[in-house]
């Protein structure tokens, strides 16, 4: 029975991707690709563009975005401290180029993921960003409840 149950699962989630990739048809490559682009393109607007506060914001995304090739570099058992500053370097040094450089993830290797043939679709990948970044709004404004609330708490026992 769970077998089973997996198995609908499964193909629940295959016809959901099939049914975005019909209503959008735009696609991004995977394996990290589009993470470590992003990533960089905010390094490097943070390090020319912007300063202060804005400058910390845009380096902490970039960091976060560096997980999803970190997480599959790991998952394969690579060697990720070398594949991600690999990675990061093929991104920096011709960004126009080598923007589509990802990580195999079977392999933990650097691929460039058109030749691998392993794309995402737009509308999923704009959904995880708006999403990720909703969430981390809400855990600082539950912070800045937590700490106004406990600020508060302090003045009253004094």
């Amino acid at each position: 029975k769970d077998v089973l149950n997996e198995i609908e699962r499964n193909l629940q989630d295959a016809m959901s991707v099939v049914r975005s990739v019909v209503m959008d048809q735009r696609l991004v490559p995977g394996g990290g690709a589009l993470e470590m682009a992003l990533a960089q393109e905010l390094s490097q607007k943070a390090k020319s563009a912007v300063s202060g506060v804005q400058k910390v914001a845009y380096l902490a995304v970039a960091q976060a975005l560096e997980v999803i090739p970190r997480t599959l570099t790991q998952n394969c058992g690579a060697n990720v401290l070398k594949q991600i500053t690999e990675l990061r370097a093929y991104h920096a040094i011709d960004p126009a180029k080598n923007w589509t450089m990802g990580i195999n993830g079977e392999t933990g290797q650097l691929v460039d993921m058109k030749t691998l043939g392993v794309w995402d679709p737009v509308s999923v990948k704009s959904q995880t960003f708006k999403t990720a970044i909703e969430t981390a709004i809400l855990l600082l404004r539950i912070d800045d409840i937590v700490s106004g609330t406990k600020k508060a708490a302090d003045a009253d026992g004094k």
